[in-house]
């Protein structure tokens, strides 16, 4: 019933426990996960887990803020992307958040790597998984100048766990992005996101958890789990004036149209 399109399973929070995990997600009707990979190192862990339980699915990515890893090629890109149950290329992007004593001139390589994956996705035709962090106006152009525009020839994707303005998410829907929103939804000071899920088109709307992080009310705190999704589509259904069974169909089939490599279709196992 319910889809958490983002969260990272194979982080040491949540690794030890996957049966715990994966029979919560059960009575919690959470259907599907996409599990995100952040480094190259972990890519093959992220991929068995797609490829030994048939409700997860993989993405193939190095985060911006990872530092000390192997720093991927186009070609690695383009190779292991190819791989069984990999549906994104991601998670990928710009942060921005923690500069330390940096600028952001000094942060070329971040920009670099972004351009990598836009192209790999491009030339896969994979959606993007999208991370951004005190960076969208570099985050936006950068997508531009490598031929994002929402054209068939666009590879497309998705802002997660949204956390800019209004105007960055009307401009990411231009472009063909779909957004979407984590537990902060729900968080008290949350207002303006809040705001911007009451217009983002309902074709365009996902849901995820970003496990193991940002917990949803009243669950803040605690380890998040692709369970709690519910209540990230519950808050949905509040703002959008709709029953939560129509924002889990909604949410599911838009992440069915978006991740359509592979059929997506399995119930928990």
């Amino acid at each position: 019933m319910f889809t958490d399109s983002h969260c990272h399973l194979t982080f040491p929070e949540l690794t030890a426990q996957m049966p715990a995990i994966r029979q919560a997600m059960q009575q919690a009707s959470v259907d599907r996960a996409l599990c995100i990979c952040t480094t190259l190192e972990e890519f093959a862990d992220v991929q068995n887990l797609a490829l030994q339980y048939d409700n997860f699915w993989a993405s193939l990515g190095v985060h911006p803020d990872s530092e000390g890893v192997a720093e991927p090629s186009l070609q690695d890109l383009l190779t292991l992307g190819r791989g069984e149950r990999v549906v994104a290329i991601g998670e990928t992007g710009l942060d921005y958040f923690r500069l330390a004593r940096r600028s952001v001139a000094d942060m070329d390589w971040q920009r670099d790597r972004f351009r990598t994956h836009i192209r790999a996705a491009r030339q896969l035709q994979l959606p993007l998984v999208v991370h951004t962090r005190a960076a969208a106006t570099d985050t936006l152009a950068i997508l531009r100048e490598e031929g994002e525009d929402g054209s068939p020839s666009s590879a497309g994707g998705v802002f997660h766990c949204f956390t800019e303005t209004a105007e960055v998410a009307r401009r990411a829907l231009d472009m063909g992005f779909y957004i979407s929103f984590s537990g902060i939804l729900t968080f008290k000071n949350a207002q303006d996101i809040r705001d911007i899920a009451g217009f983002v088109p309902l074709d365009r709307i996902l849901i995820e958890t970003d496990s193991p992080y940002l917990a949803p009310v009243p669950h803040r705190g605690k380890t998040n789990t692709p369970a709690l999704v519910p209540h990230v589509a519950m808050e949905l259904a509040r703002l959008r004036n709709c029953s939560i069974e129509r924002m889990a169909e909604l949410t599911s089939r838009n992440f069915e149209a978006l991740f359509d490599r592979v059929m997506l279709t399995s119930a928990v196992a």
